[in-house]
Parts: C-alpha cells; sequence; structure tokens
C-alpha cells in the first residue's frame, strides 16, 4: 500500500485527492497530513484517516486540534508552521508526497521531500515556476520522480509515453480563457473578485481561479512545462479551448498531434499520478458521447497581458520567474481584499519585473531573497 503524505488536504486538490483514496480503498494510506486555516475540515479529516503526522499553519489552531482529539485512540503527533510543513514533507513513513498548497510557500517543503528521496506529485505549480532549474538539478541528483498533477501537464505527459522526446515538435496547452475570455477591456475595468472567482468549468482555490481568469495561470504553467519537460518556450503555444475537454496536446515532428480528452474534474490527473503506470477504476465521471462541438482560438495577449508577462520571464530566465510569482501572488491577494482592481493585477507584476535585474540564483536561499524583495515592493507601491 502507497503511503502518502499531502500538503494542503483542506484545499481544493487535496479534498479530491482523498475522494481518489475513498474511491480506490486499500491502494493509498494518508499518513501525514498538512493544511492550512479551515480546522474544522481538518479535524474530520484526521479523524477519518487517522494519519500519525499532522500539521496546521498557525500554533494556536494545533493547540485547538490537540484539545479536540485528546483521548483518541491513536496518538497522532501534531505540529505547526514551516517546520510543520518540513515535518510533514520528509515524513519517514511516506514514499510520496503531494504537494498541494498554492504558492511559493511549497518550496522549501518540496525541496525537503526531494532531498528526502520522496516521489513528488506536483500540483504546486509556483514551486517550478520560480526555481524550476534547482528544482529538477534535485530530483536528477536525488533519483527522484517528479509527477505532475495540473491538468495540463498531466496530459502531456500522458501524450508523451512510448514516445520519443526528440520527436517532439511543440507543446500546445490549452486554456478554458477563464470567465472574461469574451469580455472587452472597458467591461473588465469593472470586474469584481465575486466575479473572478466564479470559474465556469473548474473548482478551484480563490488564488488559481483569479490567475485562471487573468490567464497568468496559462503562462505560470507555460513555465513549468518548460521545466518538467525540458523544451524551449519557443516550442510551447497556448490556445483558448473553452470546453475544457481537450487538456493539451503534443505535436510530432512529422505534424502528427496526440492529445489527452477527459471531463474537467481534477480527480482523473490526481489518480493517474498517484497510481502511474496503472489506470484504476475511479468514480471521476466519464465523457458522455458525442460530446458536442470543440472550438479553438489565439489567446488576446492585450487583453489577457499576464500571459506575455509569464513568456517574457521565463525567457529572460534566472531570478525573473520567482519575481514575476511573488509580485502576482501579493497582487491577487491585494485584488480579494478589494486593494487592488483586476485590470492593475498585470500592471503591477509589470512594473515589478521591470525594476527588478535579474542574476543567476544558486540555491533555494537566493530564490526567497528575490522572492522576498518583490513582496516587499508590492506592498511599498501599492501603499
Amino acid at each position: 500500500m502507497k503511503q502518502l503524505a499531502i500538503l494542503g488536504s483542506t484545499g481544493s486538490i487535496g479534498r479530491q485527492t482523498l475522494q481518489v483514496i475513498d474511491s480506490t480503498p486499500n491502494t493509498i494510506k494518508p499518513v501525514a497530513l498538512a493544511a492550512g486555516n479551515n480546522k474544522l475540515l481538518f479535524l474530520e479529516q484526521v479523524k477519518k484517516y487517522k494519519p500519525q503526522l499532522i500539521s496546521m499553519q498557525h500554533e494556536e489552531d494545533a493547540r485547538w486540534l490537540q484539545q479536540q482529539l485528546d483521548g483518541f485512540h491513536q496518538k497522532i503527533d501534531i505540529c505547526y508552521g514551516s517546520e510543520g510543513l518540513l515535518a510533514v514533507a520528509t515524513f519517514s513513513d511516506a514514499d510520496t508526497v503531494l504537494t498541494a498548497i498554492s504558492g511559493a510557500v511549497g518550496l522549501q517543503p518540496t525541496v525537503a521531500a526531494i532531498k528526502a528521496g520522496k516521489t513528488i506529485a506536483l500540483a504546486n505549480k509556483e514551486t517550478l515556476v520560480a526555481a524550476g532549474e534547482l528544482i529538477m538539478l534535485l530530483a536528477r541528483e536525488y533519483g527522484v520522480h517528479i509527477m505532475p498533477v495540473d491538468s495540463e501537464h498531466s496530459a502531456i505527459w500522458q501524450c508523451l509515453q512510448g514516445e520519443n522526446s526528440h520527436d517532439v515538435a511543440r507543446l500546445i496547452l490549452t486554456a478554458s480563457g477563464g470567465p472574461f475570455r469574451s469580455w472587452s477591456s472597458e467591461q473588465m475595468a469593472a470586474i469584481t473578485p465575486a466575479m473572478a472567482l466564479n470559474h465556469p468549468n473548474w473548482q478551484m482555490g480563490a488564488k488559481i481561479t483569479v490567475d485562471s481568469a487573468t490567464l497568468m495561470n496559462k503562462g505560470l504553467e507555460v513555465i513549468e512545462a518548460r521545466w518538467l519537460f525540458d523544451i524551449s518556450y519557443d516550442n510551447i503555444n497556448v490556445v483558448i479551448h473553452p470546453q475544457s475537454i481537450i487538456h493539451s496536446m503534443v505535436e510530432f515532428n512529422d505534424g502528427s498531434v496526440l492529445a489527452q480528452m477527459g471531463v474537467p474534474d481534477m480527480r482523473l490527473p490526481i489518480q493517474y499520478a498517484l497510481f502511474y503506470p496503472q489506470r484504476l477504476a475511479g468514480k471521476a465521471p466519464r465523457l458522455q458521447w458525442p460530446i458536442g462541438e470543440l472550438t479553438f482560438a489565439e489567446p488576446d495577449y492585450e487583453r489577457f497581458p499576464s500571459l506575455n508577462l509569464a513568456f517574457q520571464a521565463g525567457r529572460v530566465g534566472k531570478t525573473m520567474p520567482a519575481v514575476l510569482n511573488a509580485a502576482n501572488e501579493m497582487a491577487v491577494h491585494a485584488f480579494l481584499a478589494g486593494r487592488l482592481e483586476f485590470k492593475a493585477i498585470p500592471k503591477l507584476v509589470a512594473k515589478v519585473m521591470e525594476e527588478h535585474s535579474p542574476v543567476q540564483y544558486n540555491s533555494l536561499e537566493d530564490i526567497m531573497e528575490m522572492d522576498s524583495w518583490a513582496r516587499h515592493r508590492v506592498e511599498e507601491i501599492i501603499g
């Protein structure tokens, strides 16, 4: 039985991962769980799955959990904060770590898990965006497999099975276009957080949903794809596909194109990553045939400049993608808090990028230093 540690068990990916486990009994045991602030749901998960180690973001929540679990028939070690994340990521009994927390906070525990020799099921795209070169070097050094969980990268991974990577001409990432793909620039000036959080196809956390609305999420996925599949940015394209049925495609040198299709349900890529190379029968819904019209369009880089910013940052490389990622995180949080307009998100990210002089990084500490600088700079600009 696979022993799994989950970073972010109460988030969207974490909850769906536990649904996959429920639908495939006696295959995976969650032995360590880490959560953020949702202590009530986390308590339910802990009582149901009985992990050996748990962690919460804040000390007071960890103490509350300790009180609630007093007298529980199984001993459970409880920790908190960044040290707790590291403890869950490196838990000795876990052979696989699912990184499902959002943002650059996932960097340090992912590095720790790699150094501990864990297989990584990667749902934290910011890890490869900010430090892709370092992460892939460490994975090779420690002989660790990184299994992509994002639906687009899972699709590419599936299309590449049995293929020679030298025969790949380009990767084609699909994007739904978000809820505002047909809105004019004038209409987009009035977008509120509630509007941006209403994604037409996917159920996701707040930050990634806003990123999908700005198309920054697709830009981050472009950078992630560059590192996962060792391919040039010139050979990565994005196409708008509103139905989200084709999750991504691979074009080969002979002109053939392989596409991976399925319902827009994250349980499918989660299950593929956790059970690879097996394909187990789960409870995710299936496509109903005929599936209807599938449409495709070029992204509008003028109305959605975030996508272009990501390509720019990726091509510059060095510490620029880390700065892009940190500035975007802060800008999105400011938008959700009502401190920033929707259309100001990419403008703010672009300003911070313009002020940054990228340098080659040699360690995780170098990345975190630039991450911190970008976050402070955003706060200074917002005021």
